[in-house]
């Protein structure tokens, strides 16, 4: 699971062993293997010498994969890989990606989430996490709100931990206990991408936020990390990567992936900046403030990977493809 302990405890390898571990004994044999798997890398000239941000789309579970292994075959560079925070529900998996130099992202939902199935043993309906993800939001921006009826008493009355922050509700209401949580381990995700730039490690972050085979809208994560390390974003499209990995299996069907670069985005390019003494990143304040412009950065770099990638991998005509609700993050 991941809480605050857990987060606290994670670190980054400037030269990360089990990165090259899982290349030696997984990722190399399994290529090999004829008729193999072929990887491409087109425009890899565009990417500058210091380290940067990779926006990558992502089209199925491993496409990183790939891209790490030859990255670090071509440049010898490492990369910390952004990861949703249900990864680490499983034991086995969480322990290899502590191993492997990953960033857990967290969301307010994926604590609304965490904390219904610890206090109640179940997800929450679709209304229960509706009104709760609006309540919490609302409290985090400053509103004073009575709990929605929607609401289970039991969430809201049971003294207990939250991801490892005591919860008190004769003191706090919940709404404001999961916003705390929140900040919490938010402070701590922006500490490890400080502790990957300085170590000198590339970022790599799929800014749509789920898995999908088209494109979809980019969330603005991307943006206050890019904007708060003052880094440059190197677009990248990735095509064929689902046709190598179509199931959870970590190992690879034979085929061809492709990954093309685009020109990196700099300060000096964005459509639009925020400078980053002006925001403290991933705050209620932050998203209230400059939401405009976060959005406007990513837009702008989903623009630009629309055309690196094949014609199947495009923007879809709709968001059907995305995961909505509770599901999203256990």
């Amino acid at each position: 699971m991941l809480d605050l302990d857990r987060m606290q405890r994670i670190s980054l390898s400037a030269e990360p062993f089990f990165q090259r571990v899982v290349a030696y004994l997984l990722l190399m044999p399994n290529y090999s293997v004829p008729p193999g798997v072929t990887i491409s890398f087109e425009g890899a000239e565009k990417i500058p010498d210091e380290p940067v941000i990779f926006a990558m789309n992502h089209t199925d579970r491993y496409n990183y994969w790939p891209f790490m292994l030859e990255h670090w075959r071509r440049h010898g560079r490492f990369i910390a890989t952004w990861v949703k925070g249900k990864y680490y529900e499983s034991p086995t998996v969480g322990f290899f990606m502590e191993l492997t130099n990953n960033i857990p992202t967290v969301s307010r939902g994926y604590i609304i989430t965490k904390d219904f199935l610890s206090t109640l043993g179940r997800r929450p309906e679709d209304d229960e996490y509706r009104a709760a993800r609006d309540w919490v939001n609302a409290v985090a921006e400053g509103a004073d709100l009575p709990a929605p009826d929607e609401i289970p008493r039991a969430l809201l009355e049971t003294r207990r931990s939250i991801l490892g922050r005591e919860y008190r509700p004769e003191r706090e209401s919940y709404a404001r206990a999961v916003d705390e949580v929140f900040r919490s381990m938010m402070r701590r995700f922006v500490e490890l991408n400080e502790e990957a730039a300085g170590l000198g490690l590339d970022l790599l972050i799929f800014p749509q936020g789920t898995r999908s085979i088209p494109l979809l809208p980019g969330r603005p994560g991307l943006s206050q990390i890019a904007m708060h390390l003052e880094r440059a974003v190197v677009p990248v499209g990735c095509s064929g990567s689902d046709r190598l990995y179509p199931t959870s299996s970590p190992i690879a069907k034979p085929g061809h992936v492709v990954y093309r670069f685009g020109e990196p985005l700099r300060r000096a390019d964005a459509a639009a900046w925020v400078e980053r003494g002006r925001f403290e990143p991933f705050t209620a304040e932050a998203e209230r403030d400059h939401h405009a412009e976060f959005q406007a950065y990513v837009d702008d770099v989903m623009r630009r990977i629309e055309p690196l990638v094949d014609p199947e991998y495009r923007f879809a005509p709709s968001d059907e493809a995305e995961v909505k609700g509770s599901h999203r993050f256990v």
